[in-house]
This record gives C-alpha cells, sequence and structure tokens, in this order.
C-alpha cells in the first residue's frame, strides 16, 4: 500500500477503530479508577507504585525507584521526600556508595499499601470475571504482543537517524 493511500484510510477510519486510542482510552479509565482510590488514603499513582516496588523488591536507591516507577529522578526525589516526611519509608546511606541514599517500606508504609491494595485489587477481580478464562487469557497474550510493538516502535523513534 503506498503512503498516499495508507493515508487516506488511517484519516477516513472512524478514531473508534484505532488500536492506540482504544489502549489510551483503557489506560485512561484505569489510572482514573486507582487515583480516586489512592486519593482515598492520601496516595499517589507514583507513591503507591513506590509502595508496591519496595515491597516486591526490598530496598532500592531513588534512581532505581524512578526507572521502575516510569519517572525522572527528580521527580522522584520529591516523591521520596514527601513519603519519608509521612513516614512511609525510610532512607539510609548505602552501604556501598556513601551519596546514594536506599529506601525501604516501614511498617506505616506496609499497613498503608496492604489497605490500598485490598481497594486496588476489586477492580481487577471484576476484570478477569468479565472475560472467560481463554478470553483472559487471549486479552493478556494481545497486550503483551502490544506492548512489544509500542516498545520496539519507540525506541525505532527513539533512535539516531542512519546514514
Amino acid at each position: 500500500m503506498n503512503l498516499l493511500i495508507e493515508w487516506e484510510y488511517v484519516v477516513a477510519a472512524p478514531i473508534e477503530n484505532d488500536l492506540c486510542t482504544r489502549i489510551r482510552r483503557s489506560e485512561q479509565a484505569l489510572m482514573a479508577h486507582h487515583e480516586a482510590v489512592l486519593r482515598t488514603y492520601g496516595l499517589t499513582m507514583t507513591q503507591y507504585t513506590v509502595l508496591l516496588t519496595l515491597s516486591r523488591e526490598g530496598g532500592m536507591s531513588g534512581a532505581q525507584l524512578a526507572r521502575s516507577c516510569g519517572v525522572t529522578q527528580q521527580s522522584m526525589s520529591s516523591v521520596l521526600t514527601n513519603m519519608e516526611t509521612k513516614r512511609l519509608i525510610r532512607r539510609e546511606t548505602s552501604p556501598v556508595h556513601a551519596k546514594v541514599q536506599i529506601a525501604t517500606l516501614t511498617d506505616e508504609g506496609q499497613v498503608l499499601r496492604d489497605r490500598a491494595y485490598q481497594e486496588v485489587v476489586i477492580l481487577e477481580r471484576a476484570l478477569t470475571d468479565a472475560f472467560t478464562p481463554a478470553e483472559h487469557a487471549s486479552l493478556c497474550a494481545l497486550l503483551e504482543r502490544a506492548t512489544t510493538v509500542l516498545i520496539q516502535q519507540t525506541r525505532r523513534a527513539s533512535a539516531p537517524p542512519t546514514g
């Protein structure tokens, strides 16, 4: 298909048929739900992700958490300061690098993570119940494939031009 015909097809197609639009709408609905639930616990989505990540991985540096949560190191620094003030995490100097602070969950952070998770998991169960087991497995596989394509395309778009 030549580019002009492909472009005309894309422009003429209803926006509802656009996979990127559907993925974005689903992601926006998911985030809106999580943000509404987490707000009742005084948490942002990033703070909740930090709590989950630290509970699964143990102590981590701000740079590691920033990469894991998909935010900048500057943003993570602010998030961690706020969480430390709320006594959800503690930061201690790394035994390996004196300039690196390692964040770990406090007991208060663990309790809040558990309470918030009990609310968040309700949506997971509702989504799982909306599909048959075969549909659920298929949807998971399709989403993984879509994610792989999105990552590949992002890398391609980010790569310096060749030639």
